[in-house]
């Protein structure tokens, strides 16, 4: 199994290298616009920027080449594991990422780990008192916050938290409030979706005849909660969270924009708008890489936390075999 898996990432790695290299590479090229002018500029600033200079730049990045030429050199970089050097800075673009990847990583595991207590608590929540009226505010709130994109959110919780109430900055990274806006816009944005799950398997593992068993047996509610149903709903919202990390990724983008965070996502618009061909090709790559490596660590989890979940998967492919059990069967007590 864990060599099947291995074979199976590979072969997803190497597809988003080749897929998503390209994608950006076509989508650079048709851009309207001189690519050369742009990338002058970006480099002396459009005061300065000339047609001599221009001509300059594009002779010096091999603008003038044929672009299936420009691609094949980026595929043969590629596959030595060189993505190249930043047309405007100068720089490598892996040291570039390298800084930058570490300000995503550290926003994204705060931003899922506020979902995930959010959508944790206000799920339990609703699931125990199902007719109250927070369980319909709530549910009129998730209803906003699905509606609503990142930047919208983003900036109401600016201009209320920072703006009006000075409780944190607006933008910057040099604190450690300052990841505080960001990571909860994009908590916000995840949270509908977390609630949703905790509370439909909270609701069925509640009015199930072993969690009724448990009590009846003289189990507290908070121990059969502890016990019983919380395992099972963690599981549940694990393997949704694996889902997520596609809406947490896009949202970097527009997040991380929106507050200065100097992480990949305000690199890539930056890049775009210079015309840094290799920055956007790098950089989206390795969005694409952290989707596909961070969602195989999520399902390699879940197949170590609930060990009948790769039985079922051995049984799918053995139509003789006998079926394995439910792993969303509930447990007994």
């Amino acid at each position: 199994m864990p060599g099947r898996l291995l074979s199976r990432l590979l072969l997803q790695v190497v597809f988003v290298l080749l897929a998503v290299g390209t994608l950006c590479f076509v989508m650079a090229e048709s851009l309207p616009g001189d690519s050369a002018y742009r990338i002058a500029a970006g480099r002396y600033g459009y005061d300065v920027v000339n047609t001599e200079i221009a001509e300059s730049v594009r002779a010096e990045l091999g603008l003038d080449r044929p672009a299936l030429v420009r691609w094949a050199a980026w595929l043969g970089q590629m596959a030595q594991g060189d993505l190249g050097r930043s047309v405007v800075l100068g720089d490598t673009v892996v040291s570039l990422l390298a800084v930058q990847l570490g300000h995503t990583l550290w926003l994204s595991l705060v931003a899922w780990a506020l979902a995930l207590l959010l959508g944790l608590a206000l799920g339990l929540w609703t699931a125990l008192r199902p007719d109250g009226w927070l369980r319909h505010a709530i549910d009129q709130l998730n209803t906003v916050l699905r509606a609503s994109p990142s930047f919208l959110i983003g900036v109401v919780l600016s201009t209320l938290l920072a703006v009006e109430l000075g409780w944190f900055p607006v933008a910057g990274h040099e604190e450690a409030d300052h990841v505080v806006l960001p990571a909860l816009t994009l908590a916000l944005a995840l949270c509908p979706g977390f609630t949703q799950v905790v509370r439909d398997v909270a609701l069925r593992l509640l009015r199930s005849d072993a969690f009724e068993f448990a009590q009846v047996k003289g189990l507290p509610l908070r121990a059969a909660l502890w016990r019983h149903a919380l395992p099972q709903v963690l599981l549940a919202t694990l393997a949704y969270a694996g889902v997520q990390l596609v809406l947490l990724i896009e949202g970097m983008v527009v997040v991380e924009t929106l507050f200065a965070w100097p992480g990949i996502g305000h690199a890539l618009v930056h890049a775009v708008i210079a015309r840094d061909v290799p920055m956007v090709q790098g950089t989206a790559v390795t969005m694409a890489l952290l989707f596909v490596l961070l969602s195989s660590a999520v399902d390699l989890l879940l197949h170590g936390l609930d060990p009948r979940l790769a039985d079922a998967q051995t049984a799918r492919r053995q139509p003789d075999a006998p079926a394995p059990a439910n792993p969303t069967a509930e447990p007994t007590p």
